[in-house]
């Protein structure tokens, strides 16, 4: 079993909240996942814990999907993955509409869709293959202009495993059949006969 701990950059003495992360790889743990919420974004916080640290694994917890294009997620996660050399779990999560539309003023429609297509649009860009997607929520690249499929000017040096943030029994279902884990960011073991399925 590993053992993880959560971190926010916008609560509190940055300074502390570094060296509570430091001490925790010292003392063993394995993971710390970075939240990411209305406060601080996640990214630039593990890139700042990944030079402060050596051996403990550091993931988005979580990346909100509406608040990023599928491309410019997998831009941050290759770049993340690349600097820490191999230690950034990638953590997606729809998050609800109040933060969505509420403070990124886009739509909190489909998140099932949103979801599968995100982590097909990121694993393109993992393997190093021309962003080319046609779905219901994405088309890369845009049609009707001059615009071909792309591949990123960088690689991903290293594994980049994805882990969802999901509740609902449908998105339940999509994180076992894509995904590498699941972050039980919201759970509560009350609400779990709600999201139990066969």
């Amino acid at each position: 079993m590993r053992t993880s701990t959560t971190v926010e950059a916008s609560g509190g003495d940055w300074r502390e909240t570094v060296d509570f992360v430091v001490e925790a790889e010292k003392l063993g743990m394995d993971i710390c996942w970075v939240a990411e919420a209305w406060g601080s974004e996640a990214p630039s916080p593990i890139g700042y814990l990944a030079a402060r640290t050596e051996r403990i694994l550091l993931g988005s917890g979580i990346i909100q999907l509406g608040t990023r294009t599928p491309s410019a997620i997998a831009r941050a996660a290759i770049t993340l993955s690349n600097i820490s050399g191999g230690r950034f779990l990638l953590g997606l999560g729809p998050s609800g509409p109040q933060v969505i539309e509420g403070l990124h003023g886009v739509p909190f429609a489909r998140p099932l869709a949103r979801m599968r297509e995100t982590v097909e649009i990121v694993r393109q860009a993992v393997a190093g293959d021309r962003i080319d997607h046609q779905g219901r929520e994405f088309t890369i690249p845009l049609p009707g202009g001059e615009a071909r499929p792309m591949r990123l000017s960088m690689r991903a040096e290293h594994d980049l495993p994805v882990y969802l943030a999901t509740l609902s029994p449908k998105m339940l279902r999509l994180t076992g059949e894509i995904a590498d884990g699941w972050l039980g960011t919201s759970f509560v073991p009350e609400g779990a006969k709600e999201a139990y399925f066969d």
